[in-house]
């Protein structure tokens, strides 16, 4: 898997915010939202919008999962 960024949707949670409203405040696309609903990568720029705008560091943002063998 990667990355999870359940941190993130925590925090936004926590914050009383939604995943539009972060969306609309930093003007991400919606397709840059969906690809972290999913867990897929996104750019580092992305995750310095974020957490300059949540004044927040990425440890609060995304989790790293190890990746399991079958």
């Amino acid at each position: 898997m990667g990355f999870s960024y359940n941190p993130l949707w925590k925090l936004l949670i926590d914050r009383g915010m939604n995943k539009q409203d972060l969306r609309e405040a930093i003007g991400l696309s919606p397709s840059t939202i969906a690809k972290m609903s999913k867990g897929n990568y996104v750019a580092m720029e992305v995750l310095d919008k974020i957490c300059n705008y949540l004044d927040c560091s990425l440890n609060d943002i995304v989790q790293h999962v190890l990746d399991q063998e079958e």
